[in-house]
This record gives C-alpha cells, sequence and structure tokens, in this order.
C-alpha cells in the first residue's frame, strides 16, 4: 500500500523548499540546526526501536509462553505499527514541528488534548529511559564474566544514561553519527549472528512454526499467544522518533515520513530475522516452555560462538541498548522543549533554552538524564519499585500514539485534508481506522492482567499505572491550567 502511486508525491531528488519560511507559516522560529539527512532521521528510528534489544529481551518470555508460533506476533505488529506509521507520515508532512505527538495532537485537535497526549508520552519515554538503560546490566555481567547483582546493574544502567547524555549534549552532528554507528552495528550483528545460526547451528525446520510444543496446554492456547505476543508490541515502536527532531532534518516533509515507513520495514525485517534464526537454533523447546531453560538466547549464542564469540555478540547487544538510550533521550528531550516553548508545563523558562554552541536544550537533557537515574536508584531500596514505574512504559508510548491517531480521524471526519508532500488519499480514512483499532486492541492486550495468583495491586499493576499517570495529568491540567498559558496554533488543521 505504501508503494502506490497515491503516496509517491513529491520528488525525493528534488531541492529542499525553505524549511524556516514554512516552519516560520506554522508559527514557529526555531534555534535546531538542520544537520541530520534522511539516514540520520532512519537510523535514529531504527535505533529506538532496536530490533536487537527487543527481541534478545523478550525472546525467552514469548517462546516460554507461547512457543514457536509466538514468532507471528511479530509480523502482525509489524502491519498495525506501519499503518500507525502511515497515519504520523501525513501529519508529520503537513506539520514538522519537534516535539512530535504534544504539537501533533495539538494541531488535530486542541490544547488540552495535546497536554495530554504529550503528558502520557512523556512520562512513558523517561520510565523507557529506565528500563533500557537497566536491561544493560546484565548483560555487562556476562560479558566480563561475573553474576549480575542489583549493585552492579544499576552502576551500569547510570553509565549508559551518563553516556547517552553527553552524546546528546554534542550536538545534532554529534548525536546523529552515534545513531548511525548503532545502526550499523546492530543490523551487522543481526545479520551476522542470523546467518551463522541458520548455516551452521539449526536444529530445526520451519514447520515448527506451526506447533506449539505444549505451550499454553493449562487453559486457552488463544491467551497464551496473546500474551506472548507482548514481544512484538514491545518492538514496534521507535518510528515517531523521526518526527520528533522534525526541525532538526533537511526537506522535512518528504524525508520524515519516508524514514519512518524505512525503520518499520528494515527494523521489522531484522527483528524478525534473528528471532527465526534464535528460533531454530533452540535445541530443545520443552526444557524453554516448562521452565528449565530460563534464558534460551544465551543457551544458543554460547553454544554457537562459544565463549569468546558470545562475548563479541553481547558487546555489540550493549551497543544496541546504549544507541537506543540515546535516541529515547532525544526523543524526550525535544518533547520537552516543544511543551516549553508553548508555556505549557512548569520549568518552562529552562526547559525551553538552548545551548547556543550545540543548539540542544541542555536542560530539557538533563530532566531525561536526572528523572531515569532517580527511577534506577530507587531499585537500590525496592526491587519492586522500579518494575512498578517502568511496567506503565510500553502502555503509555501506545496510549499516546492512539491518542494522535484518534485525534487525526476526528479531524478527517469534521473535513481536514492532510496537505503535506506525503498523503493516503483516498487510503487516509481507511488506514487511519484500522490503525485505532489495532492500536486500542494493542493496548488491550498490553494491560490484560494475567497473574491471577499474585495480589490484586500486581495482577492489575499495568491498567493501576496508567490510571494514575492519567489521573495526575487531569488534575494538573485542570488546575493548573497550562493550556492558558499559550497562544501558540491550535486545532488548525480542520477548517474552521
Amino acid at each position: 500500500m505504501a508503494e502506490t502511486n497515491a503516496l509517491r508525491t513529491g520528488d525525493e531528488s528534488s531541492p529542499p523548499a525553505d524549511d524556516a519560511a514554512a516552519l516560520a507559516a506554522l508559527g514557529y522560529t526555531s534555534e535546531y540546526k538542520r544537520e541530520m539527512s534522511l539516514w540520520g532521521n532512519f537510523a535514529l528510528g531504527f535505533t529506538y526501536l532496536s530490533p536487537v534489544v527487543g527481541v534478545y529481551t523478550l525472546f525467552g518470555f514469548a517462546l516460554a509462553t507461547g512457543g514457536p508460533p509466538m514468532i507471528w506476533s511479530l509480523v502482525i505488529a509489524g502491519v498495525g505499527q506501519l499503518l500507525v506509521s502511515l497515519v504520523y507520515g501525513e501529519i508529520v508532512s503537513q506539520f514538522p514541528v519537534s516535539g512530535g505527538i504534544y504539537p501533533w495532537a495539538r494541531r488535530l485537535w486542541g490544547r488540552r488534548w495535546a497536554w495530554m497526549a504529550g503528558w502520557v508520552y512523556a512520562l512513558a519515554l523517561l520510565a523507557t529511559i529506565a528500563s533500557v538503560s537497566y536491561g544493560a546490566g546484565p548483560f555487562v555481567a556476562l560479558i566480563l564474566g561475573f553474576a549480575p547483582g542489583t549493585t552492579s546493574t544499576v552502576l551500569c544502567a547510570l553509565a549508559v544514561i551518563l553516556i547517552a547524555t553527553l552524546l546528546n549534549l554534542g550536538g545534532t552532528r554529534v548525536m546523529t553519527s552515534a545513531a548511525i554507528f548503532g545502526f550499523a552495528a546492530e543490523l551487522a550483528g543481526a545479520v551476522v549472528v542470523g546467518i551463522w545460526l541458520l548455516t551452521t547451528h539449526r536444529e530445526h525446520g520451519l514447520g515448527v512454526v506451526l506447533h506449539t510444543f505444549g505451550a499454553g496446554s493449562s487453559g486457552s492456547y488463544t491467551s497464551a499467544f496473546l500474551a506472548s505476543g507482548l514481544v512484538g508490541l514491545y518492538l514496534y515502536y521507535g518510528f515517531e522518533a523521526c518526527g520528533d527532531v522534525a526541525e532538526e532534518v533537511s526537506d522535512p516533509t518528504r524525508r520524515i515520513p519516508k524514514s519512518m515507513r524505512m525503520t518499520i520495514y528494515v527494523g521489522g525485517a531484522a527483528a524478525t530475522f534473528v528471532a527465526v534464526a534464535l528460533l531454530l537454533a533452540v535445541p530443545d523447546f520443552g526444557a524453554v516452555i516448562s521452565g528449565k531453560d530460563a534464558d534460551p538466547v544465551y543457551t544458543v549464542l554460547r553454544g554457537a560462538f562459544g565463549d569468546i564469540g558470545t562475548r563479541i555478540v553481547l558487546c555489540v547487544v550493549l551497543i544496541s541498548f546504549l544507541s537506543c538510550a540515546l535516541s529515547l533521550q532525544a526523543a524526550g528531550s525535544r518533547l520537552l522543549q516543544s511543551y516549553a516553548r508553548d508555556r505549557m508545563i512548569f520549568g518552562s523558562t529552562y526547559l525551553a533554552r538552548f545551548s547556543p554552541a550545540r543548539h540542544v536544550p541542555p536542560y530539557a537533557l538533563a530532566v531525561t538524564a536526572i528523572l531515569p537515574a532517580l527511577v534506577i536508584l530507587g531499585s537500590t531500596i525496592s526491587a519492586n519499585a522500579l518494575t512498578r514505574i517502568v511496567s506503565f512504559a510500553a502502555l503509555g508510548i501506545y496510549i499516546g500514539f492512539q491518542m494522535v491517531v484518534l485525534a487525526a480521524l476526528r479531524a478527517r471526519l469534521r473535513g481536514w485534508r492532510p496537505s503535506g508532500a506525503f498523503r493516503l488519499g483516498a487510503w487516509g480514512l481507511p488506514v487511519n481506522i484500522a490503525a485505532l483499532v489495532y492500536g486500542v486492541a494493542a493496548a488491550v492486550n498490553m494491560a490484560w492482567p494475567r497473574t491471577p495468583d499474585a495480589a490484586w495491586y500486581d495482577n492489575y499493576l499495568v491498567i493501576i499505572s496508567a490510571a494514575l499517570v492519567i489521573g495526575l495529568g487531569l488534575v494538573y491540567l485542570f488546575v493548573a491550567k497550562p493550556d492558558r498559558r499559550s497562544e501558540a496554533p491550535a486545532g488548525d488543521a480542520i477548517p474552521s
């Protein structure tokens, strides 16, 4: 669908229009430097999506829960998120403003809706930075050959945040170069590992993807498959980061929609390829499903590459964690600066400021480092504290996604006709509806309580976390009334 004539609008080889004048027409001037190329923009989205981080982190859980058919969840989630990225492509093509979800929701619906969408998404991003950084710790332990503990994991996580922050403070060019390096390392690692496993350590044929091997036998297999499908849901976001840095990309109305789609195509292909390779190399599915083999990824890598080779592969995985944190910070800081520029959040005076030398918002970047670091430090007091905070992360991102998708659908039904260089044409309405249906279903699947034997507050932890974040946001919105402080354009996508 993305290759139809209706979508091939504009000449990708033509020189960009006056981006500054186009931004001024939308009501803004920018202190960012347009130093990010199409490939840099794509690399940012790819490393945020990070197929290696997603697959290596959740492969074992998904396989133990749903057996080999869990691989189909990657396909389902990929198609669903492609629909969302097409909707986003139309929006960013018309409104190439930094900050992503917040300014898009603002132009499509209005100030209050935008404030809530940005609030939910911002807190989800901060929690995700903490989660990704914390997840790097066990890989460092495996590389260095010691048993991971809370202290070592926390120190590694803080180191990841520090390095990512320093790279982001280097400016757009440094951040872009780091993202491209991370993309190249991650993609090369996925391809090399996948080819090696498929050619030298394949234990099964492709037919295993149709057999459960006893997974879900204690209840409904549909329930087991939906639970295992979390691997796909957690994997396929990151493409929106391409639009978060819209004011740092030349010719953004054409390039950003393209880089969003590229993120889904290439990231999804890489994730599926390495997941299939790992799946076919697992020696004993029964051991994984029973819990006897708790870490099938390490088991496969150790058997295929030996001790030294496995450590080299894990070094690539560690680079993926670092580049993912880097991209998350870049997206989060641009969102906060976008809020602050419109005077829509406390601390706006500082969060809106730019470094005159680096052309980045240093205070907004500091927030994306300090708050996740505090969350991580909280794990030294209570291991459950970190779990409770980051449990909201992925659901919050999906809620933020769908608030924009819903805003786009509402705007269409009220007369909005996308006018950017990228347009879906007659496909716009059905794609928008399908994207919303997928996103709501995905969010429900993530929030569904699946641990009836646990305490009720643990079983409903994701729902409780989301309700708490939304509730606090509503209280702030209606008490502090941040939407009344801004005179920036809002709701102007819909014809008056």
